[in-house]
Formats: C-alpha cells, structure tokens, sequence
C-alpha cells in the first residue's frame, strides 16, 4: 500500500509517480491489487487526478488493478467532471435529492 501525501498538487506529481513506481516494483499489493491510501489527502489539483490514472495504467502494466481508499470526496467529484471516475474505481455518493433544473 501507498500513501499520499497531505498535498498532491502539479508540484508533487513526480515524486508520487516515482514512489508509486517503486512501490508497484517492489510488488506492493494487497489480493492482486495496488493499494493507495488517499487518508492523509487534504490538497490537490487535477494533477492528483492524472497521477491515480499514471498509477493505474502501472498497475494494470503489473497486472494489477487499482484500488483507492479514503478518497476525499471532492476528488472524487474532479474525477466525475472528468470522466474518470469509473476508471480509478471511485464510487460517489449517492444525492438525497434531484438537482434542481437551473434553466428555469
């Protein structure tokens, strides 16, 4: 399992890619999966977005999956305006009311 750090933003993406390289190397899975913990995760950029799809494609490349805990769960909307969300595994929560139609 792998970590984040408290920030993700443009400035720590190459570090995390590279531990997340290391880490995915050393064989770091827990029942066939790469394992990252986003506990600690409180800032971030859509940089932290192309990282988890960085750890992704290097884990299907070990033949691995992805599996993201703790995901806040604003980055979990970024991921949805993006369209990724159903790639990084990333399951929303569900409203507890329509959303309003705005137009009228």
């Amino acid at each position: 399992m792998l970590a984040l750090p408290a920030t993700l933003t443009l400035v720590q993406a190459n570090e995390t890619v590279r531990a997340i390289e290391t880490a995915i190397a050393q064989g770091s899975v827990e029942k066939g999966a790469f394992v990252i913990d986003a506990t600690a995760l409180r800032g971030f950029d859509t940089a932290a977005i192309a990282v988890l799809l960085e750890a992704r494609r290097l884990a299907q490349a070990a033949g691995r999956t992805l599996s993201v805990r703790a995901a806040p769960a604003a980055m979990v909307e970024l991921s949805g305006l993006y369209g990724v969300d159903g790639l990084l595994g990333f399951v929303p929560a569900a409203t507890s009311a329509p959303h309003a139609d705005l137009r009228a």
